[in-house]
C-alpha cells in the first residue's frame, strides 16, 4: 500500500493537481526488513496507467568492470587513454557510476554513463532496444577529456532539450588553500588522486608536482557532451555557467534558462541565462537570495537574484589555460571578531570559511566564473544552504523541484557557518532533508520556494514501539532496525536526485543516505495526494544515483536506475563477495510510451 508523507501537513505543501493529470500507481517494495532483503536490488514488478496494469522491474545493463566490445566499463584512464592504477597497483575500476543518459540520435540509441572518481570518466555506450523494448548493452568506451585536461567528479546530469548531455563536475578545490599552502599535507588530499591523469604517481608527487598537475580553476562547471550517430563523443567545458560544486544543470523549456545545483555546506543557488537558445557557451549568471517567510517545517521564502554579469566560455578558459591564481582575483584582509570587514572589503561565508575579500580592478567577470560561491556571498546572495542536490522540472504545473539532502548548517539560525553571511536562511534542524517546490515566472525565474515534502526523523514514540515483540517490520522500523534508520522508514531520508513524469502529477525521489535508512530507496510520489511509495530498494552502503525519466524512447518509457557503490558507503563489513561491490547502471521498466 502507499504510504503517507507525514511531516508536513500536505494541503499546505502539494502543487494543484494539474486537470488533464493522468493516473499511475506502482506496486510498493516492501521495507527491507531482512538481511536477504538489504543485499538485493528490489524494484516494482508492476505499474497501473489509466487503469492498466504492466508488468515492469529493474535490469542492470551494466555493471563495473563488464566488457562489451574492446571497452571495460568504468575503468578510469589518463590523458593517453590507459587505465590509471589504485594505491596497490591494481587497475582502477570505479564503483562510483552516477548519471545515465539514454540518447536516441538518427537509428542509434547511445547511453553516457558518470563515474563519479577523480579522475572521473563518463563512458559512452551503443544500447540495443528489442521490439518489448528491453535495453542491452554492444559496446562501450571512455570519453575522451584529453581535450578539457581531463573530468573531475562527475555527479548527476541532464538531458537538453536539443538531445545533448549536460554532466557535471562537483566539489571543486579551494584554489586559495591550494596556492597558500607550503606542504602538501595542508591541502586537502581529497583533491590528490585527479593527478593520475598526468601520469603522476600521488603517494609519490612533491608539492610541486602536484601544482604542475593539478589547475584547481579548470573544473567544477557544467559538462555538454554532443554524440553524433557514428557513435563520436565532443565534450565541452561551460565556464560560463560558474564552477561550483555542481550536482547538476537543468535546462528549462525556453532552451535558455538553467538552474544549476550546488552540493555541500554553506552553498548557493544558480540561474544561468545563456545568450541564445540551445548555446551554453555564452550568457548572464544570478545567484539566489533567500527571503525567509516562514520557518515552520523545511520553511519557505520568496527569491531575489543577484546578478553576477555575463562571460563566455572562451575568455574564461583562456585566463584558467593562462594561469590566474586566486591572488589574481581577490585582496584579503582579516575578519573581526563581530564577521565586519575592514573599508572596502565584502565579506563571505562560502567555501568553509569567514572570508573579507576585494576584487581586484578589472576581475570582477573571472571572479564571477573562478570563484562563483565567493563572489555570490560578497555579492548578498545566499550561502548557507546544506547539501543542496537534484533539480527537475514540472510542465505541468511550471515549477521546479529542488531536494536539500539536509537541513543543517548554515540553514539553522545561529550556525558558525552564518559568520561573514547575512543569515538569510533560520530554520530548525532536519538531518533528513526536504524537497522543494520553486514557483517559475512566465520567463522560467523562480520567484518563490517552501518545502513539498520533509524527512521525519525517527521519534522516541517509533524507538518505543520498535521494542515491542508485536512489532511488524514489513512497514515498520523493529528491534536493531530501529538503531540503524535514524530517518522514519515510511517517509524520505536524505533526497538526493528527483524526477517528474509529466501528466501524471508523479515526482520520483531517490535517496543517497547514510544513517538516515540502511538501505536507501527510491520513492514515487504522487503530488496531489502526497502518498509516497517505495519502488526501488538497494543493498547495503549503495546510493540511488540519478533517477532520471524518459516518457518516449522509441516507444517506450524508462526509469533509470544506477545503484552506486554497494557496501561502499556503510556496512562494509557486510561484504562476503568483492564481485557485490560493482556498481549496476539499469533502468525501472520498460513503460509504454507517456505522452499525455
Amino acid at each position: 500500500m502507499s504510504l503517507r508523507a507525514s511531516l508536513l501537513t500536505a494541503s499546505a505543501l502539494i502543487a494543484p493537481i494539474a486537470a488533464f493529470a493522468g493516473d499511475l500507481a506502482f506496486a510498493p517494495v516492501p521495507f527491507a526488513a531482512d538481511d536477504a532483503a538489504k543485499r538485493a536490488v528490489l524494484a516494482s514488478d508492476m505499474v497501473t496507467i489509466d487503469g492498466k496494469d504492466y508488468k515492469i522491474g529493474f535490469t542492470a545493463f551494466a555493471r563495473t568492470g563488464d566488457k562489451f566490445g574492446t571497452g571495460t566499463f568504468g575503468a578510469l584512464v589518463d590523458r593517453k587513454g590507459q587505465i590509471v592504477t589504485s594505491e596497490d597497483g591494481s587497475e582502477h575500476l570505479s564503483v562510483d557510476a552516477d548519471f545515465t543518459s539514454l540518447l536516441p540520435v538518427g537509428d542509434k540509441l547511445y547511453s553516457i554513463t558518470h563515474f563519479e572518481s577523480r579522475p572521473g570518466a563518463m563512458y559512452l555506450s551503443e544500447l540495443k532496444q528489442d521490439a518489448e523494448g528491453n535495453l542491452s548493452v554492444v559496446s562501450t568506451k571512455p570519453v575522451d577529456f584529453s581535450g578539457l585536461n581531463g573530468l573531475w567528479v562527475p555527479c548527476a546530469g541532464s538531458v537538453t532539450p536539443w538531445n545533448t548531455h549536460l554532466g557535471s563536475e562537483e566539489y571543486p578545490a579551494d584554489a586559495r588553500g591550494i596556492e597558500e599552502a607550503t606542504a602538501l599535507d595542508q591541502i586537502d588530499d581529497y583533491d590528490f588522486p585527479m593527478v593520475r591523469f598526468e601520469g603522476v604517481d600521488p603517494t609519490k608527487m612533491t608539492l610541486d608536482e602536484f601544482r604542475a598537475a593539478y589547475k584547481p580553476y579548470r573544473y567544477g562547471s557544467p559538462i555538454e557532451v554532443t554524440v553524433t550517430e557514428g557513435g563520436e563523443a565532443t565534450p565541452v567545458r561551460h565556464h560560463a555557467m560558474g564552477r561550483v560544486a555542481v550536482e547538476l544543470a537543468k535546462i528549462m523549456p525556453d532552451q535558455k534558462t538553467a538552474y544549476i545545483s550546488d552540493d555541500g555546506t554553506n552553498v548557493g543557488l544558480f540561474m544561468f541565462v545563456a545568450d541564445k537558445e540551445g548555446d551554453l557557451s555564452a550568457g548572464t549568471l544570478y545567484a539566489a537570495k533567500w527571503v525567509q517567510t516562514s520557518d515552520e517545517g523545511a520553511g519557505a521564502a520568496t527569491l531575489e537574484w543577484v546578478d553576477l554579469g555575463h562571460a563566455d566560455d572562451a575568455s574564461v578558459t583562456k585566463a584558467v589555460e593562462d594561469g590566474i591564481k586566486f591572488s589574481d582575483l581577490f585582496e584579503t584582509a582579516d575578519m573581526a571578531e563581530d564577521g565586519t570587514c575592514p573599508e572596502g572589503f565584502a565579506s563571505s561565508n562560502a567555501e568553509g570559511r569567514a572570508e573579507c575579500l576585494k576584487v581586484k580592478p578589472g576581475m570582477e567577470m573571472l571572479a564571477s566564473r573562478l570563484e562563483t560561491r565567493r563572489y555570490a556571498s560578497m555579492m548578498g546572495a545566499t550561502t548557507e544552504f546544506r547539501k543542496m542536490e537534484g533539480i527537475t522540472y514540472n510542465p505541468d504545473s511550471n515549477v521546479v523541484y529542488l531536494a536539500m539532502s539536509e537541513v543543517a548548517k548554515g540553514m539553522t539560525d545561529g550556525d558558525k557557518g552564518d559568520k561573514g553571511g547575512r543569515n538569510d536562511i533560520r530554520l530548525k534542524k532536519n538531518a533528513c532533508g526536504a524537497v522543494y517546490e520553486l514557483s517559475l515566472a512566465d520567463d522560467f525565474k523562480a520567484t518563490a520556494m517552501k518545502a513539498v515534502v520533509a524527512g521525519k526523523p525517527m521519534s522516541e514514540e517509533q524507538k518505543t514501539a520498535a521494542a515491542d515483540p508485536s512489532c511488524d517490520p514489513t512497514h515498520n522500523m523493529c528491534g536493531a532496525a530501529a538503531e540503524v534508520n535514524t530517518c522514519d522508514i515510511n517517509g524520505i531520508a536524505n533526497p538526493d536526485n528527483v524526477t517528474y513524469i509529466p501528466g501524471y502529477n508523479t515526482l520520483i525521489i531517490g535517496e543517497d543516505t547514510g544513517s538516515g535508512h540502511q538501505n536507501d530507496v527510491i520513492w514515487a510520489m504522487n503530488l496531489g495526494s502526497g502518498e509516497l511509495t517505495r519502488i526501488f530498494s538497494t543493498p547495503y552502503g549503495s546510493e540511488t544515483t540519478s533517477p532520471y525519466w524518459y516518457s518516449d524512447v522509441n516507444g517506450h518509457g524508462y526509469l533509470m536506475a544506477v545503484v552506486q557503490h554497494p557496501y561502499g558507503e556503510s556496512d562494509e563489513d557486510k561484504l562476503s563477495d568483492a564481485a557485490d561491490s560493482r556498481a549496476y547502471v539499469g533502468y525501472v521498466g520498460p513503460f509504454p510510451a507517456l505522452a499525455k
